[in-house]
């Protein structure tokens, strides 16, 4: 998709104006077939496949980048930080790769994707991508079979993979003007129905807000760290860019809002001197290297993993999400009502 043509389109999504009138017609077709699909497995035409293993699916219901990555970092750190061993399947979108493979911490990006392999680097929990998630979990857990909970990233609506719990992130935009692509954001009808023949109760979907919108659900935090890593995974200071004399900063970002990372950095006192936007997944091999002479470019992580290739003097700022503690406990006590009981880290049942 164009530049140019992505930004008229999410400009649409904010209202029911003439653009989105326009391809109301497709997006009603588009919404025939989902219903349609979700129908299929409703009635049991289409079984979804059980894993051997409690599934967590994070996703949207929007189109774009709405906080999904972070979500599942911070998911996949509080259940290490409780013991479990903890596995994360991926399509892999931004990858070449058409196979169902692992995620190694020198994985090349073009080949698994950026953010499959940022999160095998921040987590170092077992990584496997895949269009299939069901082949993709059932390699990882014959890779690693002490694994014992999966959390898909991305996937709400890949229905052939049974899921226990879904968590569906949500961002400022909200529902849009509430119409199914192309004519508004949405992936599908929002509220979700429960489609109990792929394991979704009502109870077990959680939705988390990564930025104020009118959609019920738990509201996550969101900031920069207060430094930034080099590609030795060293930390830097933000307050030495800021000082006097520091080269000034150019700011680049491949990612579904790229000036929300801007804004965010000029918050934090950043003095930006340029900015670049780029389209989400940007690959960066075609990156000029003239832009940058005597600046010191600063992306976010996600950007960093293919952006290092080429430019490895450039620092990457972490951001940090916050989950509410509420929100910890009800998925935890979700994950403890599943039947049979799950096991404990210790080999005992949770209670």
């Amino acid at each position: 998709m164009g530049a140019g043509l992505e930004k008229a389109l999410l400009r649409a999504w904010t209202s029911r104006g003439a653009l989105a009138c326009a391809l109301l017609p497709v997006s009603l077709l588009y919404r025939g077939l989902v219903a349609l699909r979700s129908s299929l497995y409703r009635w049991g035409v289409k079984k979804a496949q059980r894993l051997p293993v409690p599934v967590v699916v994070v996703g949207n219901a929007i189109a774009g980048g709405a906080g999904k990555t972070p979500t599942v970092l911070a998911l996949v750190a509080h259940w290490q930080a409780q013991g479990w061993q903890v596995g994360v399947v991926s399509r892999g979108y931004g990858g070449s790769s058409t196979q169902c493979q692992e995620v190694l911490p020198d994985s090349a990006p073009d080949l698994v994707g950026d953010e499959p392999l940022l999160l095998r680097r921040k987590t170092q929990a077992p990584v496997f991508v895949g269009r299939d998630r069901h082949a993709a979990a059932s390699a990882l857990l014959a890779r690693h079979p002490t694994t014992q909970l999966i959390v898909c990233d991305d996937g709400l609506q890949h229905y052939g993979l049974y899921r226990d719990l879904e968590v569906c992130v949500f961002d400022a935009r909200g529902v849009g003007n509430g119409w199914l692509l192309p004519a508004g954001p949405l992936r599908e009808p929002w509220p979700r129905k429960a489609l109990p023949a792929i394991g979704q109760q009502d109870a077990r979907l959680l939705v988390l807000k990564t930025g104020p919108s009118a959609v019920a659900g738990w509201q996550a935090q969101r900031a920069l760290a207060d430094h930034a890593l080099n590609a030795q995974g060293q930390a830097i200071p933000l307050h030495t860019l800021r000082a006097q004399g520091a080269a000034p900063l150019l700011a680049v970002a491949g990612i579904a809002q790229p000036e929300a990372f801007f804004a965010m950095l000029r918050a934090a006192g950043m003095p930006i001197a340029q900015t670049r936007a780029l389209p989400d997944h940007y690959d960066f091999d075609s990156f000029s290297r003239s832009i940058d002479g005597g600046y010191q470019l600063i992306c976010t992580e996600k950007d960093a993993v293919k952006l290092w290739q080429s430019v490895p003097g450039a620092l990457a700022v972490p951001l940090l999400q916050t989950l509410p503690a509420d929100f910890y406990a009800h998925l935890d006590q979700c994950l403890q009502s599943l039947a049979p009981p799950l096991s404990s880290p210790h080999g005992h049942k949770t209670s």
